[in-house]
């Protein structure tokens, strides 16, 4: 997980355009043949990009950008030390 990269999708693309590209990754990631390393990389994108999805959903609901993106950040770091 990465901030910068999740603000960067937030900022640039719409829900629609990362929905689809979550859908892409994650059919490139049932392949079998899919190697380990890749895997590893489309799982940081799968990431950020259900970071930046939730950042505009917060957004929406009148969460301040900021916030939105320390939210889904404490979110993980909480989720990783149990």
């Amino acid at each position: 997980m990465k901030l910068p990269i999740i603000r960067q999708f937030y900022q640039n693309q719409t829900p629609e355009n990362l929905e689809k590209t979550l859908e892409v990754l994650e059919s490139f990631s049932e392949f079998r043949g899919t190697s380990e390393e890749d895997l590893n990389v489309v799982g940081e994108l799968i990431t950020n990009i259900c970071g930046a999805l939730e950042v505009h959903a917060n957004v929406q609901n009148g969460m301040s950008e900021k916030d939105a993106l320390n939210s889904f950040a404490q979110k993980v770091l909480g989720s990783i030390d149990k």
